[in-house]
């Protein structure tokens, strides 16, 4: 018996929120990148870390959050705890690939090929994680190309974003890329949700797991928080607001052979670090 399902049950309340979400993370994530610029390499790496754990926070709170909205008519839907946290657990670490692949590689061709590949594939593996922990007395189906396709939007998705997140600068073009990012990403999630189709079991058969609000909404709290957390970070950190030092990396990196933002020879990096 085939399950009837929809998306959508609480109309446009859940994808806008998830879209902001996916917005909000890829934003946080483009100006600590920035700000990773302007520090030496101890503090450089706190400062990639805050962005792609808040990239990562932000694409798995869009997942979640657009599942909020996710509905089988003829079944109740709960939610595997472990698999769950797995899913956070793939897309920060996987995020993190990335964003520190091209903190330190640069955006040459096959360092941002390299850096997009895994970070696409890891938003991909988080996605169908996450759509694995849902449990029901049924089993999910997936078209293969549709899947196919989802997995290849993530990677351009992911590639274009890593991309951003080393190049664009300044306040307005950050923001045309994040909310550019957020369509990406949520465009990704609901064109593999176009493929699935559910597969009913026994009326009788209790799927395991907790409750859909119960699992969902505790679980959101807390990537929902850190992201205000890195958004304050963010906001009152006096060399983004002020955008003192960006100029000297810009020129930096206009002399740069290879087009990486961080391709210097370290000697002259903390020179320049150290005059700012």
């Amino acid at each position: 018996m085939h399950g009837t399902v929809s998306g959508f049950s609480y109309g446009l309340v859940t994808p806008v929120a998830a879209y902001i979400m996916a917005c909000l993370g890829g934003a946080l994530a483009l100006r600590c990148v920035t700000r990773s610029l302007l520090v030496e390499r101890s503090f450089k790496v706190g400062w990639l870390a805050l962005g792609a754990a808040a990239l990562g926070c932000g694409i798995w709170s869009m997942h979640f959050i657009a599942m909020l909205g996710f509905r089988i008519d003829e079944a109740d839907i709960s939610y595997d705890m472990p698999l769950t946290l797995l899913s956070l657990g793939v897309a920060v670490a996987v995020v993190s690939l990335g964003v520190f692949i091209v903190g330190y590689g640069g955006t040459g061709p096959v360092t941002l090929g390299v850096a997009g590949l895994a970070t696409g594939l890891g938003v991909a593996a988080m996605h169908y994680i996450g759509m694995a922990s849902m449990t029901f007395r049924g089993d999910l189906q997936y078209q293969p190309v549709i899947v196919a396709t989802s997995v290849a939007i993530a990677v351009v998705a992911a590639t274009a974003a890593l991309w951003a997140a080393v190049t664009v600068r300044g306040f307005l073009p950050s923001l045309g890329a994040s909310l550019i990012m957020g369509v990406a990403v949520t465009g990704m999630h609901y064109t593999g949700m176009t493929g699935l189709s559910v597969h009913l079991h026994n009326q009788n058969q209790v799927a395991p797991g907790v409750p859909l609000v119960s699992a969902l909404v505790p679980l959101l709290i807390g990537p929902v928080v850190f992201l205000l957390l890195a958004g304050v970070i963010v906001m009152f950190d006096p060399l983004l607001v002020s955008g003192e030092g960006f100029d000297k990396v810009q020129a930096d990196r206009g002399s740069d052979e290879g087009g990486s933002l961080f391709g210097e020879p370290e000697g002259r990096r903390n020179r320049d670090f150290t005059s700012l």
